[in-house]
Formats: structure tokens, sequence, C-alpha cells
């Protein structure tokens, strides 16, 4: 049987790590353009950067739920074989979606983060013809690390019952 306690505290943590996506999302940095008091150089401008630290927290969040799925499951690789079945195969394949969109939205939320702390500190100084831009991330990149945290939040609870299941058939083989 599946442990509640760890059901629970999983879902807990997704859903917070989810919900930290979106707001990173909504509160991702703009960047403009504002000439200098002499008006001798433009430099660019940035909002908050509390999108950052979401980022980071949903990346944190998500992985720490990640470990205790993989710790209570004991990651496929140790403890009893699993007994042959539906449950078995349905656990495996769940395991492989998981790691692909746990790692998918992992990605997203780090490169979100970086891209979004990254800040251009001088546009135009000394008649530069390309001067840096006020580059900021792209719209979307945030939301698609909550949506695979979501995927990823969906799957490993899937994933953690169908692996209990099999192993609580292996204790109690019907014969």
């Amino acid at each position: 049987m599946a442990s509640k306690l760890v059901i629970i505290i999983v879902f807990i943590l997704d859903l917070i790590a989810v919900g930290l996506a979106i707001a990173a999302e909504q509160r991702r940095s703009v960047g403009k353009v504002v000439p200098d008091k002499e008006k001798v150089y433009e430099y660019c401008e940035y909002g908050s950067d509390i999108a950052t630290s979401y980022g980071a927290g949903a990346f944190v969040l998500l992985l720490t739920s990640q470990v205790i799925i993989m710790v209570a499951s004991r990651c496929f690789c140790c403890g009893k074989a699993l007994n042959p079945g539906g449950s078995r195969a349905c656990a495996i394949m769940l395991f492989l979606i998981c790691w692909v969109f746990f790692l998918i939205a992992e990605i997203c939320l780090l490169a979100a983060s970086i891209r979004n702390a990254y800040h251009t500190k001088y546009r135009k100084m000394w008649n530069i013809d390309n001067p840096p831009s006020c580059e900021v991330i792209r719209k979307g990149v945030f939301a698609a690390g909550a949506s695979f945290a979501l995927f990823t939040a969906i799957v490993s609870q899937f994933y953690y019952v169908c692996y209990s299941r099999a192993r609580d058939d292996y204790k109690n083989p019907p014969y």
C-alpha cells in the first residue's frame, strides 16, 4: 500500500512548485531604456527581480518532491524485485515518463531563472552603433516549467501508486 504521508507531502510540494512557477511567469523582469540626467548615455532599467527567486524556489521544491518519491520507491534500482504483471509494467513506464517530465521542468525553471537574473547595464555609450539590448526572458518559459512541473506531479503520484501495488503484489503472491 502506498504511504499516504508520502503522497500528501509530494502533492503539497508539487502544488507549491507549480504555483511559484506561475507566479514567476507573472512577475518576470521587464526592461526599458532610460537616458541618464545628462543625456550622455542610455541604460536599461528593470523591474522587480522576484521572478528569479520564485523560479529557483519552484526548482528546489520540485527537486525535493522528486527525491522523496525516488527514495520512497527505492528508484527501481534497489530493493527486492517487483512482481511481474500490469502494475510493474505500468510503474516502469510511468517511472521513465516521470523522469522525462521532471528533467524538462527543471531545465525550463533553471534556464528561466538564470536568464531572468541577467541584466544588461549600459545600452548606449560613446556612440556605439549596435548597443546591447534590454533583453529579458521570453514569455512562456516559466509557464512551460510550470506545466511540466504539473505533469511531473501527476505522473509521479501515479508512478508511486503503481510501484506500491507491484511491491505489495510481490509480498502477497496469489498462490
